[in-house]
Protein backbone atom coordinates (compact mmCIF):
# COMPACT_ATOMS: atom_id res chain seq x y z
CA UNK A 1 0.00 0.00 0.00
CA UNK A 2 1.28 3.47 -0.90
CA UNK A 3 2.66 5.70 1.86
CA UNK A 4 1.82 8.81 -0.18
CA UNK A 5 -1.90 9.42 -0.48
CA UNK A 6 -3.96 12.24 -1.94
CA UNK A 7 -7.62 13.13 -2.10
CA UNK A 8 -8.00 13.02 -5.86
CA UNK A 9 -10.15 15.75 -7.35
CA UNK A 10 -10.19 15.11 -11.08
CA UNK A 11 -12.53 17.99 -11.85
CA UNK A 12 -11.17 18.89 -15.26
CA UNK A 13 -11.21 15.42 -16.78
CA UNK A 14 -14.63 14.58 -15.35
CA UNK A 15 -16.16 17.89 -16.49
CA UNK A 16 -14.90 17.90 -20.07
CA UNK A 17 -14.90 15.31 -22.82
CA UNK A 18 -11.43 14.02 -23.59
CA UNK A 19 -9.62 13.16 -26.79
CA UNK A 20 -11.11 9.99 -28.25
CA UNK A 21 -7.71 8.92 -29.64
CA UNK A 22 -5.60 7.17 -27.00
CA UNK A 23 -2.35 6.89 -28.97
CA UNK A 24 0.28 9.49 -28.21
CA UNK A 25 1.27 11.20 -31.45
CA UNK A 26 1.10 14.82 -32.68
CA UNK A 27 -2.33 15.76 -34.05
CA UNK A 28 -5.13 18.30 -34.01
CA UNK A 29 -7.41 17.66 -31.04
CA UNK A 30 -10.97 18.99 -30.90
CA UNK A 31 -11.58 18.32 -27.20
CA UNK A 32 -10.24 20.02 -24.07
CA UNK A 33 -7.54 17.48 -23.22
CA UNK A 34 -5.86 14.17 -24.00
CA UNK A 35 -5.00 11.42 -21.55
CA UNK A 36 -1.25 10.78 -21.67
CA UNK A 37 1.21 9.18 -19.28
CA UNK A 38 4.70 10.49 -18.42
CA UNK A 39 7.69 8.81 -20.05
CA UNK A 40 9.71 6.60 -17.69
CA UNK A 41 13.30 7.74 -17.12
CA UNK A 42 16.53 5.82 -16.67
CA UNK A 43 17.88 6.90 -13.30
CA UNK A 44 15.92 9.68 -11.60
CA UNK A 45 17.57 11.71 -8.85
CA UNK A 46 15.85 14.25 -6.62
CA UNK A 47 17.96 17.41 -6.29
CA UNK A 48 15.61 20.04 -4.82
CA UNK A 49 12.23 20.33 -3.14
CA UNK A 50 10.07 23.05 -1.59
CA UNK A 51 9.16 22.11 1.96
CA UNK A 52 6.40 24.73 2.02
CA UNK A 53 4.69 23.43 -1.10
CA UNK A 54 4.99 19.86 0.18
CA UNK A 55 3.35 20.92 3.44
CA UNK A 56 0.48 22.57 1.54
CA UNK A 57 -0.10 19.29 -0.27
CA UNK A 58 -0.14 17.38 3.01
CA UNK A 59 3.21 15.66 2.44
CA UNK A 60 5.51 15.00 5.38
CA UNK A 61 9.27 15.41 5.34
CA UNK A 62 9.62 11.63 5.52
CA UNK A 63 7.41 11.21 2.47
CA UNK A 64 9.34 13.83 0.51
CA UNK A 65 12.57 11.98 1.23
CA UNK A 66 11.14 8.61 0.24
CA UNK A 67 11.92 6.61 -2.89
CA UNK A 68 8.21 6.71 -3.71
CA UNK A 69 8.23 10.52 -3.90
CA UNK A 70 11.10 10.42 -6.40
CA UNK A 71 9.51 7.83 -8.65
CA UNK A 72 6.15 9.61 -8.52
CA UNK A 73 7.32 13.16 -9.25
CA UNK A 74 9.88 12.19 -11.86
CA UNK A 75 7.12 10.51 -13.87
CA UNK A 76 8.11 6.91 -13.23
CA UNK A 77 5.05 5.80 -11.30
CA UNK A 78 1.37 6.57 -10.90
CA UNK A 79 -0.81 6.14 -7.85
CA UNK A 80 -4.17 4.47 -8.21
CA UNK A 81 -6.62 7.25 -8.99
CA UNK A 82 -4.19 9.37 -11.00
CA UNK A 83 -5.33 10.15 -14.55
CA UNK A 84 -2.54 12.16 -16.22
CA UNK A 85 -3.58 14.45 -19.05
CA UNK A 86 -2.35 17.26 -21.29
CA UNK A 87 -4.56 20.27 -22.01
CA UNK A 88 -5.45 21.56 -25.45
CA UNK A 89 -5.25 25.31 -26.07
CA UNK A 90 -4.11 27.82 -28.67
CA UNK A 91 -2.59 31.26 -28.59
CA UNK A 92 -0.97 34.26 -30.18
CA UNK A 93 2.82 33.98 -30.27
CA UNK A 94 4.70 37.26 -30.76
CA UNK A 95 1.50 38.84 -32.04
CA UNK A 96 0.60 36.13 -34.56
CA UNK A 97 -2.16 33.54 -34.21
CA UNK A 98 -0.48 30.13 -33.90
CA UNK A 99 -3.57 27.91 -33.81
CA UNK A 100 -3.45 24.80 -31.62
CA UNK A 101 -0.55 24.72 -29.16
CA UNK A 102 -1.38 22.82 -25.95
CA UNK A 103 0.72 21.18 -23.25
CA UNK A 104 3.62 20.11 -25.42
CA UNK A 105 6.08 19.73 -22.56
CA UNK A 106 3.76 19.44 -19.59
CA UNK A 107 1.64 16.60 -18.26
CA UNK A 108 -0.90 17.18 -15.50
CA UNK A 109 -0.12 14.32 -13.18
CA UNK A 110 -3.24 14.69 -11.08
CA UNK A 111 -5.70 17.09 -9.50
CA UNK A 112 -6.00 16.94 -5.71
CA UNK A 113 -7.99 18.56 -2.93
CA UNK A 114 -5.86 19.83 -0.05
CA UNK A 115 -6.96 20.32 3.51
CA UNK A 116 -6.36 24.07 3.73
CA UNK A 117 -5.35 25.28 0.26
CA UNK A 118 -8.21 24.03 -1.88
CA UNK A 119 -7.89 22.45 -5.29
CA UNK A 120 -4.40 21.97 -6.75
CA UNK A 121 -3.11 20.54 -10.00
CA UNK A 122 0.27 18.78 -9.92
CA UNK A 123 1.99 19.12 -13.27
CA UNK A 124 5.21 17.55 -14.53
CA UNK A 125 7.19 19.72 -16.92
CA UNK A 126 9.63 17.83 -19.11
CA UNK A 127 8.06 14.39 -18.65
CA UNK A 128 7.84 13.44 -22.30
CA UNK A 129 5.80 13.97 -25.46
CA UNK A 130 2.08 14.63 -25.70
CA UNK A 131 -0.25 15.00 -28.69
CA UNK A 132 0.60 18.73 -28.51
CA UNK A 133 4.39 18.38 -28.75
CA UNK A 134 4.35 18.90 -32.52
CA UNK A 135 7.92 18.11 -33.69
CA UNK A 136 9.45 18.34 -30.19
CA UNK A 137 10.23 15.60 -27.67
CA UNK A 138 8.35 16.99 -24.66
CA UNK A 139 11.49 16.87 -22.52
CA UNK A 140 13.30 19.57 -20.54
CA UNK A 141 16.95 20.13 -19.71
CA UNK A 142 18.49 20.85 -16.35
CA UNK A 143 19.33 24.50 -17.04
CA UNK A 144 15.75 25.53 -17.84
CA UNK A 145 14.39 23.34 -15.04
CA UNK A 146 16.61 25.00 -12.45
CA UNK A 147 15.47 28.39 -13.68
CA UNK A 148 11.81 27.33 -13.44
CA UNK A 149 12.23 25.85 -9.96
CA UNK A 150 14.18 28.76 -8.47
CA UNK A 151 12.17 31.56 -10.06
CA UNK A 152 8.73 30.25 -9.18
CA UNK A 153 9.78 29.96 -5.55
CA UNK A 154 11.59 33.32 -5.59
CA UNK A 155 8.48 35.03 -6.96
CA UNK A 156 6.29 33.51 -4.27
CA UNK A 157 8.52 34.87 -1.50
CA UNK A 158 8.55 38.27 -3.20
CA UNK A 159 4.78 38.26 -2.72
CA UNK A 160 3.98 37.92 -6.42
CA UNK A 161 1.24 35.60 -7.71
CA UNK A 162 2.90 32.56 -9.27
CA UNK A 163 2.74 28.87 -9.96
CA UNK A 164 4.82 26.97 -7.41
CA UNK A 165 7.48 24.27 -7.68
CA UNK A 166 7.31 21.14 -5.53
CA UNK A 167 10.36 19.30 -6.81
CA UNK A 168 13.23 19.22 -9.27
CA UNK A 169 14.58 15.87 -10.44
CA UNK A 170 17.23 14.73 -12.84
CA UNK A 171 16.00 12.04 -15.21
CA UNK A 172 19.32 10.30 -15.87
CA UNK A 173 18.70 10.76 -19.61
CA UNK A 174 20.46 13.09 -22.02
CA UNK A 175 18.46 15.57 -24.07
CA UNK A 176 19.73 17.10 -27.31
CA UNK A 177 19.26 20.86 -27.50
CA UNK A 178 20.51 23.70 -29.71
CA UNK A 179 20.56 26.40 -27.05
CA UNK A 180 20.71 29.39 -29.40
CA UNK A 181 19.37 27.74 -32.56
CA UNK A 182 22.73 28.31 -34.26
CA UNK A 183 23.50 24.76 -35.34
CA UNK A 184 25.51 23.84 -32.24
CA UNK A 185 23.24 21.22 -30.67
CA UNK A 186 24.62 19.15 -27.81
CA UNK A 187 23.54 16.61 -25.24
CA UNK A 188 22.43 18.10 -21.91
CA UNK A 189 21.18 16.48 -18.69
CA UNK A 190 17.41 16.02 -18.67
CA UNK A 191 15.23 17.09 -15.75
CA UNK A 192 11.61 17.24 -14.59
CA UNK A 193 9.97 19.94 -12.45
CA UNK A 194 6.73 19.27 -10.62
CA UNK A 195 4.88 22.55 -10.58
CA UNK A 196 1.71 23.28 -8.65
CA UNK A 197 -1.20 25.67 -9.17
CA UNK A 198 -4.91 26.01 -8.58
CA UNK A 199 -5.26 26.30 -12.35
CA UNK A 200 -3.07 25.97 -15.43
CA UNK A 201 -5.80 27.33 -17.71
CA UNK A 202 -4.59 30.14 -19.97
CA UNK A 203 -6.01 32.89 -22.16
CA UNK A 204 -5.33 30.59 -25.09
CA UNK A 205 -7.59 27.92 -23.60
CA UNK A 206 -10.55 30.11 -24.60
CA UNK A 207 -9.06 31.36 -27.84
CA UNK A 208 -8.83 27.94 -29.46
CA UNK A 209 -12.50 26.88 -29.18
CA UNK A 210 -13.50 30.45 -30.14
CA UNK A 211 -11.35 30.21 -33.28
CA UNK A 212 -13.07 26.93 -34.12
CA UNK A 213 -16.49 28.43 -33.44
CA UNK A 214 -17.05 25.75 -30.82
CA UNK A 215 -19.42 27.81 -28.69
CA UNK A 216 -20.41 24.82 -26.55
CA UNK A 217 -16.84 24.12 -25.39
CA UNK A 218 -16.09 27.84 -24.99
CA UNK A 219 -19.13 28.30 -22.76
CA UNK A 220 -18.34 25.17 -20.78
CA UNK A 221 -14.77 26.35 -20.16
CA UNK A 222 -15.82 29.81 -19.00
CA UNK A 223 -18.57 28.40 -16.75
CA UNK A 224 -16.11 25.89 -15.29
CA UNK A 225 -13.46 28.52 -14.49
CA UNK A 226 -16.02 30.86 -12.91
CA UNK A 227 -17.49 28.08 -10.74
CA UNK A 228 -14.11 26.76 -9.62
CA UNK A 229 -11.82 29.81 -9.43
CA UNK A 230 -14.24 32.78 -9.24
CA UNK A 231 -17.21 31.36 -7.28
CA UNK A 232 -17.91 34.72 -5.61
CA UNK A 233 -19.20 36.05 -8.95
CA UNK A 234 -22.26 33.80 -8.88
CA UNK A 235 -24.03 31.70 -11.48
CA UNK A 236 -22.86 32.18 -15.08
CA UNK A 237 -24.75 34.78 -17.14
CA UNK A 238 -23.73 37.53 -19.58
CA UNK A 239 -23.38 39.94 -16.66
CA UNK A 240 -21.25 37.46 -14.71
CA UNK A 241 -19.12 36.79 -17.77
CA UNK A 242 -18.39 40.50 -17.96
CA UNK A 243 -17.64 40.69 -14.22
CA UNK A 244 -15.30 37.72 -14.66
CA UNK A 245 -13.45 39.36 -17.53
CA UNK A 246 -13.13 42.55 -15.49
CA UNK A 247 -11.60 40.61 -12.60
CA UNK A 248 -9.19 38.82 -14.94
CA UNK A 249 -8.14 42.29 -16.15
CA UNK A 250 -7.66 43.46 -12.56
CA UNK A 251 -5.62 40.42 -11.55
CA UNK A 252 -3.44 40.71 -14.65
CA UNK A 253 -2.90 44.40 -13.99
CA UNK A 254 -1.76 43.80 -10.41
CA UNK A 255 0.52 40.99 -11.55
CA UNK A 256 2.36 43.04 -14.16
CA UNK A 257 2.74 46.03 -11.83
CA UNK A 258 4.36 43.63 -9.36
CA UNK A 259 6.74 42.46 -12.09
CA UNK A 260 7.71 46.07 -12.72
CA UNK A 261 8.21 46.67 -9.00
CA UNK A 262 10.92 44.03 -8.66
CA UNK A 263 12.46 44.26 -12.14
CA UNK A 264 11.15 40.98 -13.56
CA UNK A 265 10.82 40.55 -17.32
CA UNK A 266 8.73 37.55 -18.38
CA UNK A 267 10.25 37.46 -21.85
CA UNK A 268 7.50 35.54 -23.67
CA UNK A 269 4.09 37.04 -22.88
CA UNK A 270 2.25 35.07 -25.55
CA UNK A 271 -1.45 34.53 -24.84
CA UNK A 272 -0.81 30.83 -24.16
CA UNK A 273 1.55 31.92 -21.36
CA UNK A 274 -1.01 34.12 -19.58
CA UNK A 275 -2.75 32.55 -16.57
CA UNK A 276 -6.51 33.05 -16.31
CA UNK A 277 -6.21 33.31 -12.50
CA UNK A 278 -3.51 35.99 -12.69
CA UNK A 279 -0.43 33.99 -11.77
CA UNK A 280 3.03 34.18 -13.29
CA UNK A 281 3.24 31.06 -15.42
CA UNK A 282 5.75 29.42 -17.79
CA UNK A 283 9.22 30.52 -16.69
CA UNK A 284 11.08 30.34 -19.99
CA UNK A 285 13.48 33.03 -21.24
CA UNK A 286 12.76 35.41 -18.35
CA UNK A 287 15.28 37.79 -16.86
CA UNK A 288 15.83 40.23 -14.03
CA UNK A 289 16.84 43.81 -14.64
CA UNK A 290 20.39 44.47 -13.46
CA UNK A 291 21.02 47.92 -14.91
CA UNK A 292 17.66 49.63 -15.30
CA UNK A 293 16.58 49.54 -18.95
CA UNK A 294 12.96 49.79 -20.06
CA UNK A 295 13.97 48.50 -23.52
CA UNK A 296 15.66 45.29 -22.34
CA UNK A 297 14.30 41.89 -23.29
CA UNK A 298 15.89 38.64 -22.08
CA UNK A 299 14.57 36.62 -25.03
CA UNK A 300 16.86 36.13 -28.04
CA UNK A 301 13.78 35.48 -30.19
CA UNK A 302 12.55 38.95 -29.20
CA UNK A 303 15.91 40.70 -29.59
CA UNK A 304 14.99 42.57 -32.77
CA UNK A 305 11.36 43.49 -32.20
CA UNK A 306 11.60 43.80 -28.40
CA UNK A 307 7.87 43.14 -28.20
CA UNK A 308 8.13 41.84 -24.63
CA UNK A 309 10.71 44.31 -23.36
CA UNK A 310 10.61 45.37 -19.70
CA UNK A 311 8.78 48.67 -20.23
CA UNK A 312 6.17 47.21 -22.60
CA UNK A 313 4.78 44.54 -20.27
CA UNK A 314 1.71 46.55 -19.26
CA UNK A 315 0.90 47.32 -22.89
CA UNK A 316 1.37 43.67 -23.86
CA UNK A 317 -0.88 42.52 -21.02
CA UNK A 318 -3.64 44.79 -22.36
CA UNK A 319 -3.10 43.44 -25.91
CA UNK A 320 -3.45 39.89 -24.60
CA UNK A 321 -6.61 40.81 -22.72
CA UNK A 322 -8.00 42.24 -25.94
CA UNK A 323 -7.50 38.83 -27.55
CA UNK A 324 -9.28 37.19 -24.62
CA UNK A 325 -12.15 39.68 -25.00
CA UNK A 326 -12.43 38.74 -28.68
CA UNK A 327 -12.62 35.07 -27.70
CA UNK A 328 -15.43 35.46 -25.17
CA UNK A 329 -17.38 38.08 -27.12
CA UNK A 330 -19.97 35.50 -28.30
CA UNK A 331 -20.95 34.91 -24.65
CA UNK A 332 -21.62 38.59 -24.01
CA UNK A 333 -22.53 39.80 -27.50
CA UNK A 334 -21.83 43.42 -26.62
CA UNK A 335 -18.50 45.03 -27.47
CA UNK A 336 -18.99 48.24 -25.47
CA UNK A 337 -18.63 46.83 -21.91
CA UNK A 338 -15.67 44.71 -22.99
CA UNK A 339 -14.00 47.77 -24.46
CA UNK A 340 -14.71 49.69 -21.26
CA UNK A 341 -13.01 46.95 -19.22
CA UNK A 342 -9.96 47.18 -21.49
CA UNK A 343 -9.92 50.97 -21.20
CA UNK A 344 -10.24 50.65 -17.42
CA UNK A 345 -7.24 48.31 -17.47
CA UNK A 346 -5.10 51.12 -18.87
CA UNK A 347 -6.39 53.54 -16.22
CA UNK A 348 -5.95 51.00 -13.42
CA UNK A 349 -2.46 50.13 -14.60
CA UNK A 350 -1.43 53.78 -14.53
CA UNK A 351 -2.93 54.23 -11.05
CA UNK A 352 -1.33 51.07 -9.67
CA UNK A 353 1.99 51.94 -11.29
CA UNK A 354 1.93 55.34 -9.60
CA UNK A 355 1.06 53.77 -6.25
CA UNK A 356 3.84 51.23 -6.73
CA UNK A 357 6.39 53.93 -7.53
CA UNK A 358 5.29 55.90 -4.50
CA UNK A 359 5.81 52.83 -2.31
CA UNK A 360 9.25 52.19 -3.84
CA UNK A 361 10.25 55.78 -3.08
CA UNK A 362 8.61 55.96 0.34
CA UNK A 363 6.25 58.75 -0.69
CA UNK A 364 2.64 59.15 0.40
CA UNK A 365 0.57 60.25 -2.58
CA UNK A 366 -1.53 63.36 -2.20
CA UNK A 367 -4.52 61.48 -3.68
CA UNK A 368 -5.45 58.29 -5.50
CA UNK A 369 -3.39 59.53 -8.43
CA UNK A 370 -0.09 61.34 -8.27
CA UNK A 371 -0.13 65.11 -8.56
CA UNK A 372 2.09 66.89 -11.07
CA UNK A 373 5.12 67.07 -8.78
CA UNK A 374 4.86 63.44 -7.75
CA UNK A 375 4.35 62.12 -11.27
CA UNK A 376 7.26 64.21 -12.52
CA UNK A 377 9.44 62.65 -9.84
CA UNK A 378 8.43 59.10 -10.89
CA UNK A 379 9.01 59.67 -14.60
CA UNK A 380 12.31 61.49 -14.10
CA UNK A 381 13.83 58.83 -11.86
CA UNK A 382 13.40 56.29 -14.65
CA UNK A 383 15.08 58.67 -17.10
CA UNK A 384 17.93 59.15 -14.64
CA UNK A 385 18.32 55.41 -14.04
CA UNK A 386 18.47 54.79 -17.80
CA UNK A 387 20.91 57.59 -18.59
CA UNK A 388 23.83 55.69 -17.03
CA UNK A 389 24.05 52.00 -16.16
CA UNK A 390 22.46 51.88 -12.72
CA UNK A 391 21.59 48.74 -10.79
CA UNK A 392 17.86 48.98 -10.12
CA UNK A 393 17.72 46.70 -7.08
CA UNK A 394 20.67 48.31 -5.31
CA UNK A 395 19.51 51.86 -6.12
CA UNK A 396 16.18 51.51 -4.33
CA UNK A 397 17.69 49.74 -1.32
CA UNK A 398 20.35 52.45 -0.97
CA UNK A 399 17.74 55.17 -1.42
CA UNK A 400 15.94 53.91 1.71
CA UNK A 401 18.97 54.96 3.78
CA UNK A 402 19.87 58.16 1.96
CA UNK A 403 21.93 60.36 4.34
CA UNK A 404 20.60 63.72 5.49
CA UNK A 405 23.90 65.32 4.49
CA UNK A 406 23.58 66.22 0.79
CA UNK A 407 27.35 66.10 0.31
CA UNK A 408 27.23 62.34 0.98
CA UNK A 409 24.46 61.48 -1.47
CA UNK A 410 26.61 60.57 -4.44
CA UNK A 411 29.05 58.54 -2.37
CA UNK A 412 26.15 56.70 -0.75
CA UNK A 413 24.65 55.77 -4.12
CA UNK A 414 27.98 54.93 -5.75
CA UNK A 415 27.55 51.12 -5.33
CA UNK A 416 24.59 51.34 -7.76
CA UNK A 417 26.63 52.43 -10.76
CA UNK A 418 28.31 50.08 -13.21
CA UNK A 419 30.71 52.62 -14.76
CA UNK A 420 31.75 55.75 -12.87
CA UNK A 421 33.17 57.17 -16.10
CA UNK A 422 29.58 57.65 -17.34
CA UNK A 423 28.77 59.96 -14.46
CA UNK A 424 29.40 63.34 -16.06
CA UNK A 425 29.11 66.60 -14.14
CA UNK A 426 25.79 67.20 -15.90
CA UNK A 427 24.48 63.80 -14.79
CA UNK A 428 25.56 64.39 -11.20
CA UNK A 429 23.77 67.74 -11.15
CA UNK A 430 20.60 66.15 -12.58
CA UNK A 431 20.69 63.37 -10.00
CA UNK A 432 21.36 65.81 -7.15
CA UNK A 433 18.48 68.06 -8.19
CA UNK A 434 16.15 65.07 -8.34
CA UNK A 435 17.28 63.91 -4.89
CA UNK A 436 16.58 67.37 -3.47
CA UNK A 437 13.01 67.34 -4.76
CA UNK A 438 12.60 63.71 -3.75
CA UNK A 439 13.70 64.21 -0.15
CA UNK A 440 11.28 67.14 0.28
CA UNK A 441 8.31 65.10 -0.98
CA UNK A 442 9.35 62.10 1.08
CA UNK A 443 9.58 64.10 4.32
CA UNK A 444 6.46 66.27 3.96
CA UNK A 445 4.29 64.01 6.17
CA UNK A 446 4.49 63.01 9.82
CA UNK A 447 6.23 59.67 9.34
CA UNK A 448 9.65 59.08 10.85
CA UNK A 449 12.61 58.39 8.58
CA UNK A 450 12.88 54.93 10.14
CA UNK A 451 9.30 54.02 9.28
CA UNK A 452 9.78 55.32 5.73
CA UNK A 453 12.95 53.28 5.33
CA UNK A 454 11.24 50.15 6.66
CA UNK A 455 8.30 50.53 4.29
CA UNK A 456 10.65 51.03 1.34
CA UNK A 457 12.65 47.95 2.24
CA UNK A 458 9.44 45.95 2.47
CA UNK A 459 8.65 47.02 -1.11
CA UNK A 460 12.11 46.87 -2.68
CA UNK A 461 13.81 43.47 -2.37
CA UNK A 462 17.49 43.21 -1.57
CA UNK A 463 17.80 39.78 -3.19
CA UNK A 464 16.41 38.79 -6.57
CA UNK A 465 17.31 35.87 -8.82
CA UNK A 466 19.97 37.71 -10.77
CA UNK A 467 20.61 36.09 -14.12
CA UNK A 468 24.28 35.43 -13.46
CA UNK A 469 23.52 33.75 -10.11
CA UNK A 470 21.07 31.37 -11.77
CA UNK A 471 23.65 30.62 -14.47
CA UNK A 472 26.34 29.90 -11.87
CA UNK A 473 23.98 27.50 -10.09
CA UNK A 474 23.26 25.80 -13.43
CA UNK A 475 26.93 25.39 -14.33
CA UNK A 476 27.68 23.85 -10.92
CA UNK A 477 24.64 21.59 -11.09
CA UNK A 478 25.75 20.29 -14.48
CA UNK A 479 28.86 19.10 -12.60
CA UNK A 480 26.67 17.41 -9.93
CA UNK A 481 27.27 20.22 -7.43
CA UNK A 482 23.90 21.47 -6.13
CA UNK A 483 25.23 23.60 -3.28
CA UNK A 484 24.57 26.97 -4.93
CA UNK A 485 21.11 25.86 -6.05
CA UNK A 486 20.19 25.08 -2.46
CA UNK A 487 21.86 28.23 -1.14
CA UNK A 488 19.96 30.44 -3.58
CA UNK A 489 16.72 28.74 -2.61
CA UNK A 490 17.48 29.64 1.01
CA UNK A 491 18.45 33.26 0.28
CA UNK A 492 15.49 33.94 -2.00
CA UNK A 493 13.06 32.75 0.67
CA UNK A 494 13.75 36.05 2.54
CA UNK A 495 14.27 38.57 -0.27
CA UNK A 496 13.49 41.68 1.78
CA UNK A 497 15.75 40.80 4.74
CA UNK A 498 19.34 41.98 5.06
CA UNK A 499 20.84 38.47 5.53
CA UNK A 500 24.44 39.74 6.06
CA UNK A 501 25.80 36.20 5.67
CA UNK A 502 24.60 36.27 2.05
CA UNK A 503 25.69 39.81 1.19
CA UNK A 504 27.66 38.53 -1.81
CA UNK A 505 24.38 37.63 -3.52
CA UNK A 506 23.20 41.26 -3.38
CA UNK A 507 26.04 42.80 -5.38
CA UNK A 508 26.04 44.20 -8.90
CA UNK A 509 26.28 41.93 -11.92
CA UNK A 510 30.00 41.20 -12.47
CA UNK A 511 31.58 42.54 -15.66
CA UNK A 512 32.17 39.03 -17.01
CA UNK A 513 28.42 38.32 -16.90
CA UNK A 514 27.24 41.31 -18.96
CA UNK A 515 27.28 39.48 -22.29
CA UNK A 516 27.71 35.87 -21.17
CA UNK A 517 25.21 33.33 -22.50
CA UNK A 518 22.59 32.63 -19.83
CA UNK A 519 23.44 35.82 -17.94
CA UNK A 520 22.29 38.38 -20.47
CA UNK A 521 19.85 36.76 -22.89
CA UNK A 522 18.25 33.35 -23.28
CA UNK A 523 16.38 31.47 -25.95
CA UNK A 524 13.16 29.49 -25.65
CA UNK A 525 15.27 26.33 -25.91
CA UNK A 526 14.70 23.76 -23.20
Amino acid sequence: MSDITFIFDNQFTTTFSGDEVSDNYPRQVMSAYSFVEPTATKMPQLIATSARVAEQLGLTEEQVNSAEFLTLFSGNRLLEGMKPFAMCYGGHQFGHWAGQLGDGRAINLTEVRTQSHGHKTLQLKGAGPTPYSRTADGLAVLRSSIREFLCSEAMFHLGIATTRALSLSLTGDSVIRDMFYDGHAKAEPGAVVCRVSSSFIRFGSFQLPASRQDLALLTQLVDYVIARDFPHLGAPSPGVYLAWFTEVCDRTCSLVVDWMRVGFVHGVMNTDNMSIIGETIDYGPYGWIDNFDLNWTPNTTDAQGKRYRFGAQGEMAQWNLFQLANAIFPLIDDAEPLQKALNDFAKNYQQQWQQMMAAKLGIELSGELADEAELSLFVEVEDILMSVETDMTIFYRRLADLPDDESLWLTHLNPCFYDEAEMSTSYQETLHNWLERYSKLRDRGNRSRQSISESMNATNPKYVLRNYLAQQAIELAEKQDYSLLHQLQQVLAKPYDEQPEFENFAGKRPAWAKDKAGCSMLSCSS
